[in-house]
């Protein structure tokens, strides 16, 4: 067999594989995206976390992880004979990946541990962070999941380095396997960045970080160019992305940059592959440094070398009255990176070497440190910071607290922990609702049947409303009933007119029969279906009606769908297929590729699409509509990129249209396969049946209560 030598790592592998479909088919439709996260990779399925994680003794293991911070280890020493500024950059990263765009990213998987996170350029050396952890995960065991042990180690070194801290929120479940469905972007080099359009704001969407394998922005400057107010429009477009104002954006980063230095203490080509790149004897280390001692003082990670501050373990002022006292002037560091130094640095000013040997060094700044400085909208928070310490500290406990949290969703999804009783904006607040008893949902299913609304205006209005819901985040779903508020109400998926001729009817009702317009809106969809199919749908009650006073428009209108498979929507032509669109907003609402066919199959049954193709049934919910999409009655013909029209084979007569979304399901061999069981003269019950379960899974999605 013939070595096949990777073209980045200068690894070695021996595939044999053989060719494979996606080798011979490329542009296949895969729909792996469906099957993440699969209980069979899970070698602890049968715990109940959420419960365990409240059994934790959470003191004790703060006070491990306070004694784990001093103990120092030969293999990879401490600076300053502290951990903390290690362990807060492994929690920064491990929840900097989270993404405003698409929810994906963040702390709440443990993510890290794997490709392509561990491996990541930006992530240089928390391979050793990570193992000096495993004493504490390996003592606490099932008690306390990776995710959320990244996240508590970063609080508690803040802690104990006299830092502001608002506390840790327990119950994040880890996963077993890497999230292959995330998109990182399309580059194939570490720090490329093909991802940009005609300016620095054009950022191709979803992304966030500047360039491949980094977390934020490039610390050296737009691909290097050490330009502090260009660096600023990076600064500013990706923190935005990650849900950052500027105010948050000088606290975070003036707070963290309070603590630790940056390793490039020589020639960083010295520095070995990464550990998905390492040898099988590194036991899945990587980043292997041949500079001298290769630990401690000769440590390199990020090229960059020096402390931001004049006491890198201690919380204090230093990094915002170093950074306006001098001027600075910029360099190249022993690794080649540049970086910027104070000039004619006072004497008490220098810092101590990381090794305890009395040397002294400059501070340093990067090239993004210096854009708080030239811009004027940053410069302005960095001055009032300086003469407020108090607001800077809590500005930078509140903004950190929603960096490791931001993905976890509303607060009713918060577990246990040592979290203050504090309620925000971006948690999306939405109070609790009235739970009915079966005679007030009765009556409540008895006025909406009356009301005159069509079965597809039910269906419709339900499932505009719960599936802007998203588990990459915990945002969006039906509780709230949001999608009577800006922007929701406005976006052209939703039908405007059509929505405000319903909710109308539905906040009458509301009012009428004392319960909130997020149930009947629910309870409206399970009357829709039932009138369709003849079936009972059993729902929940208790949801609550959000306000718009706590209802952040840009942050909501993130959730917009720029396309629809299940409501046959797109607002334009996409650089990628419509139903590959249909595959990600699946894989976002939790679904399997039998669920997605099931809901397509189901909602163009009732009548729900935006253009009205894919309709070709009497609005029954049964398994007619499979039965026509599997034909050889008719031949399809393409009318459009993403219109397509069907003819009798006998008379030559159109007799149906449809989109790429309505026939991937015949075209499809796997989606074909599922489509066939449903449509098969014994299994219309099973049909009903099935789409009810789903249909409710996405009802409920939001109500984390129910857990």
């Amino acid at each position: 067999m013939s070595e096949s030598k990777c073209p980045f790592h200068g690894s070695t592998t021996t595939p044999n594989l053989g060719t494979q479909n996606k080798d011979w088919w490329p542009n296949h439709l895969n729909l792996d995206i469906l099957r993440q996260h699969s209980n069979r990779s899970n070698p602890i399925a049968e715990i109940n976390y959420k419960d365990d994680v409240k059994q934790l003794d959470l003191k004790a293991v703060k006070n491990d992880i306070k004694i784990m911070l001093k103990d120092s280890k030969d293999w990879w020493p401490a600076d300053y004979g502290h951990y903390g500024p290690f362990f807060i950059r492994m929690t920064w990263h491990a929840a900097g990946t989270y993404r405003t765009g698409d929810g994906r990213g963040g702390a709440a998987t443990g993510a890290q541990r794997f490709a392509p996170l561990n491996s990541w350029p930006d992530n240089g050396n928390l391979d050793k962070a990570r193992r000096l952890l495993w004493p504490i995960k390996e003592k606490y065991g099932n008690k306390i999941s990776w995710a959320d042990l990244l996240v508590l180690v970063g609080n508690v070194a803040i802690e104990d380095m006299g830092g502001p801290n608002h506390g840790t929120v327990m119950g994040r479940e880890d996963i077993w396997q890497p999230e292959k469905d995330i998109y990182w972007g399309s580059e194939d080099e570490w720090l490329g960045d093909n991802r940009y359009g005609d300016t620095r704001q054009s950022l191709e969407n979803p992304l966030a970080a500047v360039q491949m394998g980094l977390i934020y922005v490039n610390p050296e400057g737009p691909n290097g160019n050490p330009d502090p107010a260009l660096s600023a429009q990076d600064v500013r477009e990706t923190f935005k992305r990650m849900a950052m104002n500027d105010e948050e954006t000088v606290a975070l980063t003036a707070g963290g940059h309070t603590f630790g230095k940056a390793h490039g203490a020589g020639d960083d080509a010295l520095v070995g592959v990464e550990p998905e790149g390492a040898s099988i004897e590194e036991m899945g280390l990587g980043w292997k440094n041949r500079y001298a001692s290769g630990v401690g003082v000769d440590t390199i990670t990020s090229g960059i070398e020096g402390p931001w501050t004049t006491n890198p373990i201690q919380w204090d002022m230093g990094y915002l009255e170093l950074l306006f006292k001098y001027e600075w002037e910029c360099k190249k560091s022993p690794a080649g990176a540049w970086q910027w130094h104070p000039i004619n640095c006072d004497e008490k000013d220098m810092v101590p070497q990381v090794d305890g040997s009395g040397q002294k060094v400059l501070p340093m700044m990067t090239t993004a440190d210096m854009s708080l400085k030239v811009d004027l909208k940053y410069r302005k928070i960095c001055n009032r910071f300086l003469e407020n310490p108090e607001e800077f500290g809590e500005t930078f406990a509140r903004a950190w607290f929603k960096l490791l949290h931001r993905d976890m969703g509303p607060k009713t999804n918060y577990v246990t922990g040592d979290f203050k009783n504090v309620e925000y904006i971006w948690q999306d607040p939405t109070p609790a609702g009235k739970i009915l008893t079966s005679s007030e949902e009765h009556s409540l299913r008895e006025t909406i049947s009356k009301s005159g609304l069509s079965v597809r205006e039910m269906v419709n209005t339900a499932w505009a409303s719960a599936s802007t819901y998203r588990n990459s985040d915990n945002r969006g779903g039906a509780n709230g009933a949001r999608i009577r508020l800006e922007p929701q109400k406005n976006w052209e998926v939703n039908k405007p007119k059509e929505l405000e001729k319903v909710l109308s009817i539905y906040e009458k009702i509301a009012k009428d029969q004392n319960t909130s317009i997020a149930d009947v809106i629910v309870v409206a969809g399970a009357v829709g279906i039932e009138k369709a199919s003849g079936h009972k749908v059993n729902v929940t009650t208790g949801r609550g009606d959000a306000n718009q006073e706590n209802t952040d428009v840009d942050s909501f209108d993130l959730l917009k769908p720029k396309a629809c498979g299940f409501r046959n929507y797109s607002e334009k032509e996409f650089a990628v297929s419509p139903e590959e669109i249909l595959l990600d907003k699946s894989q976002l609402l939790g679904l399997t590729p039998t669920e997605m066919t099931l809901l397509v199959g189901g909602m163009r049954s009732m009548g729900v699409s935006h253009t009205g193709e894919g309709v070709w049934t009497n609005g029954e919910l049964n398994n007619q509509w499979f039965k026509k999409l599997l034909s050889m009655d008719d031949e399809w013909k393409t009318t459009d990129y993403n219109s397509y029209v069907s003819k009798d084979r006998n008379t030559g007569e159109e007799t149906r249209t449809a989109s790429r979304t309505d026939l991937v399901f015949g075209s499809n061999s796997e989606l074909r396969a599922i489509a066939e069981v449903y449509a098969q003269d014994d299994n219309n019950e099973k049909f009903i049946n099935d789409f009810i379960q789903v249909w409710s899974k996405i009802m409920n999605a939001d109500r984390f209560d129910l857990d």
